[in-house]
């Protein structure tokens, strides 16, 4: 692999901290909970820990978890395709999802995403206009998140790590098109239990190579440091195609999977 010389200019460096500081100065109180403590004001200032509080909490965490599965476990084999909010229609990331979505139905998938708008939508149509069935896992936020109109059902969590746990439990596959902090999330989350093996071993494709570039020369400065083992950074295929992606999809699921794809 070529050297790349990656060091952040000064006057970067300079615009990511003036960023750092103004969006944290901006946040108000932290929502941090804190153990009780006789005779202190800060309850006025943050939530105080109390058993009775995280037995509530523990009860709603597993609605949620009850809810997914209910809902879920006579779903088909499915894919799941992670990818930003932010790629709306009309852009060139939104037709790739598109047509993610539509050639994962085609094969047989069901195809289920984070339920929200941009990519997520963008899967969820192609699979739907494909005539296949269309799954929205979809995060309650204060903003941004709204359940797209391509969905057969959407099922509505407000902790994300029961949602993940939902988005990768009943997928034989996983899809990473394009996105942020929450898409890498999702990819590497995805990676650790395959690398773990905790589940799988399933693929796990990323699409766009010039979009995924630098997270691969990354992935390559953690091999060299010894952060990771030499065959860790096979932890995915990077590819440009939706058809080649759901080819290597349906060549290397389970054999037992693969019997039961219908395809449109």
């Amino acid at each position: 692999m070529d050297n790349v010389d990656f060091e952040v200019p000064q006057l970067k460096r300079e615009e990511w901290e003036r960023l750092w500081r103004e969006h944290w100065s901006t946040q108000g109180a932290s929502a941090f909970e804190l153990a009780p403590n006789e005779g202190s004001e800060s309850e006025f200032l943050s939530q105080v820990r109390s058993p009775e509080g995280e037995r509530n909490r523990l009860s709603r965490i597993i609605e949620e978890f009850e809810e997914g599965f209910r809902r879920l476990y006579r779903l088909g084999p499915a894919v799941t395709v992670f990818g930003s909010a932010r790629f709306g229609e009309g852009t060139p990331q939104y037709e790739l999802g598109r047509q993610v979505g539509r050639e994962l139905a085609r094969a047989g998938f069901a195809v289920m995403t984070g339920g929200g708008p941009g990519m997520m939508e963008a899967a969820n149509r192609g699979a739907k206009e494909a005539g296949g069935t269309s799954i929205g896992c979809n995060i309650v936020l204060p903003f941004e998140q709204q359940a797209n109109p391509y969905l057969d059902e959407v099922i509505n969590f407000h902790y994300f790590f029961t949602r993940k746990v939902m988005l990768v439990k009943y997928s034989c596959a996983f899809v990473c098109l394009p996105g942020g902090f929450g898409t890498l999330d999702e990819l590497f989350e995805a990676d650790t239990l395959i690398q773990c093996r905790k589940i799988g071993p399933f693929p796990l494709i990323l699409l766009g190579r010039k979009f995924w570039g630098s997270l691969l020369r990354f992935v390559w400065d953690l091999r060299e440091a010894g952060a990771i083992s030499p065959e860790d950074i096979g932890f995915g295929s990077v590819l440009d195609s939706p058809e080649e992606a759901v080819s290597l999809i349906v060549n290397h699921i389970p054999a037992d999977v693969r019997a039961r794809l219908e395809p449109k």
